[in-house]
Parts: structure tokens; sequence; C-alpha cells
């Protein structure tokens, strides 16, 4: 499996340039069945990530433009009446894809980005009373523009929360830069690309990944850094149970990816701030220092060894 690993990230890595830690975090979080939030400036290569991620898994894949006249039923779909056969119709919307990729998430309005909600935390939606199960596996991609620019809605707590990750690719180094300007066509050379996996190995590499040994004290390391952002007078929001489940999920495949069988503390902390920033910040700003510190703070308050000061 790790040369099936090796090969979507390489994959991966030849279109979206100088990006190797935001490419693993991406599949990681993948591979831990979450579902991912890419956040940043127009242009910086999100949609790009996405793509050929989507390519490189082998699995259906369906984009939506998210704007502000977008309708949840646009999403999910929508039962239409057939006046031949008489009866209602389920005209299936994008959600029935096992990659659905929401591009400009916050753009829309809060009820169609809720429409979202049960599909990411059930695998399900419901349209006129009657539930759908989604295929699997399913995987909602997101990108969004910091809350700055114009025509941009801030994304529900409840709604960040389904995201195990959220990250920010940032400018490219120089050398990837001189490597997108020279070669134009390079946006669109991912489809060319072939699928790396097909479904039945993918949903294998995921089973592998939920297999990764956590041991008590790794147990431990988790709820000591919830309990940091409970703590009175903490600068942000607390971390849930949820988030805990979230953390050891993502730091299991980052195991995965790293060819270990048991977490070590470096996983939980390589993708602590990616799990976590989100959940802790105190308004759904886009990424800044303040925020990558508060993860910093947290982790600096815990003893790996001692998580508890015992």
């Amino acid at each position: 499996m790790q040369s099936l690993v090796s090969a979507i990230l390489d994959q991966v890595g030849s279109i979206v340039l100088g990006k190797p830690k935001e490419i693993q975090l991406a599949l990681a979080c993948l591979l831990a069945k979450g579902h991912i939030l890419i956040e940043d400036l127009p242009g910086m290569g999100k949609t790009t990530l996405a793509q050929v991620l989507a390519k490189s898994l082998g699995l259906s894949y369906q984009r939506t433009q998210f704007t502000s006249d977008l309708l949840p039923a646009d999403v999910i779909g929508i039962s239409i009446y057939n006046s031949e056969s008489k009866k209602f119709e389920l005209h299936k919307g994008p959600i029935f894809n096992q990659v659905v990729l929401s591009d400009e998430i916050n753009r829309a309005s809060p009820k169609t980005q809720s429409a979202l909600l049960e599909a990411m935390e059930e695998n399900q939606v419901s349209i006129d009373g009657v539930t759908y199960e989604l295929p699997q596996p399913f995987f909602v991609i997101a990108t969004q523009n910091p809350l700055m620019h114009a025509g941009t809605y801030p994304l529900p707590e409840s709604q960040l929360d389904r995201f195990m990750m959220r990250i920010s690719l940032g400018f490219p180094n120089v050398e990837a830069e001189k490597q997108i300007l020279a070669n134009e066509s390079s946006h669109y050379s991912y489809k060319k690309l072939l699928p790396c996996v097909d479904t039945d190995k993918l949903i294998a590499m995921q089973l592998a990944v939920s297999q990764i040994t956590v041991s008590e004290n790794i147990i431990d390391y988790v709820i000591a850094l919830n309990h940091v952002s409970r703590a009175k007078g903490f600068a942000g929001r607390p971390l849930s149970p949820r988030a805990g489940q979230a953390l050891v999920s993502a730091a299991k495949a980052w195991a995965f990816i790293e060819q270990r069988t048991f977490v070590i503390p470096e996983d939980i902390q390589t993708v602590f701030s990616s799990v976590c920033q989100h959940r802790l910040e105190l308004t759904s700003a886009s990424f800044d220092v303040h925020e990558e510190n508060i993860s910093k703070q947290v982790i600096a308050q815990v003893n790996v060894l001692n998580p508890f000061g015992d």
C-alpha cells in the first residue's frame, strides 16, 4: 500500500508544485474519512489541488460553484413530478458523487451551506422526507475565499466542525513559481492523469488507517491538549470530544503515510494546527499569525511525557 501512497503523492505533487506537506495533509484527511476545507486567496491552486486529488483517487467527481443565488436543491437534488408516469422522480444533485468539490463555499447563503451538513456527518441526504444513501467513499472538498473578500458569508461553527481539516496553500516558493509561469498548460494537465488507485484499494487503505495503533499515552496527550483549550481565560474556543476524535483519526492517517503502524506524539503535533485551528479561533477570519499562535500555545502547554502534570 505504501507504493500506492507514494504514487498518489508524486502525481499530485507533479501538478501542485512546491506544496508537499499540504498535499500530504489533504491525503491524510481523505484516508481518515474526513472532509477538508481549503482556504486561501484566489489563484493559489485550491481548486487544482481538489481536482488532482479526485483524479488520482479514481472516484466519481462533481464540482459545484457556490454563488449567492445557489439553492439547497441545486446541491442535493429535487423530486419532480412526471406527468407521463404520474410519479415523482428524483433528479439527483452533485452531492451524489464520491468526491464533491464545493468551490467557494462561503459565497453561498447559510441556508445552502447547511444543505451539506447531513451529507458530511451521516453520508446521506433527505429529500421530500425520503432518505438516500450517498456513494462510498464520500468526500467533500470545499474551497473558500478569505472573509475580507466581498460577497462572502462566514461558515457557521457547526459547518466548520464538519471539516476534519482546514488548510491553506500559501504562495509558492521561487522555484515552484518559475515552473508555473514557464508552463502555461500545467493548470490543465491534470486531465491527462490516470487514477493511482481504484475504489477497492482506497477502501482497503482506509481500513488500514483505522487499524493503526493508538496507545493510552497518546490518548492522554490528546485529552490534555483538549483540556488546555477549556481552561478559564483561554483565548480561543474550547475543543470538543469530536475535535479529539478528528485529531486521533488524522494522526493515524499521517502515521500510515509515514509508514508506521502506530501513532507517535509528533503525528499529533503535525496535524494539530490543520485539525484544530478552525475550531479554536475566536472568529471565522482567514488564516493569520494569531491563529497559528493559538495552536502553538496549546501544544507548548502540554508535556508529552507527563500530559496531566501529575
